[in-house]
């Protein structure tokens, strides 16, 4: 089972690049660091090694439900009156134009 540990500690550190929305140069140095740490106080450990599976299928699955949210609802990320605009022109409609009364 020593054997697995660098190969789940890559999976962890791929997953972590995939997942990431900032560069890899701007990223936290001490995350990478408590990583390192982990694995080297729980080199071996059998239940380490099984919750580091189910963390790296967790994560696998949250990229991979953003994505999907992505596709499918693209009036996520919009504002009520916007997502408002958008339905009206899906279904042919154009939102009439008011004029605000801040003075």
């Amino acid at each position: 089972m020593a054997s697995q540990q660098p190969r789940l500690y890559r999976r962890l550190v791929r997953e972590i690049a995939k997942s990431s929305i900032a560069p890899r140069a701007c990223r936290n140095k001490e995350i990478a660091t408590n990583f390192r740490s982990l694995f080297n106080r729980n080199h071996g450990s059998e239940t380490f090694q099984h919750d580091l599976e189910n963390v790296l299928t967790f994560m696998n699955s949250q990229r991979e439900y953003k994505s999907l949210l992505e596709r499918y609802n693209p009036l996520m990320d919009l504002t009520a009156e916007e997502r408002i605009e958008a339905t009206a022109r899906r279904v042919g409609l154009n939102m009439p134009v008011t004029t605000s009364s801040e003075k």
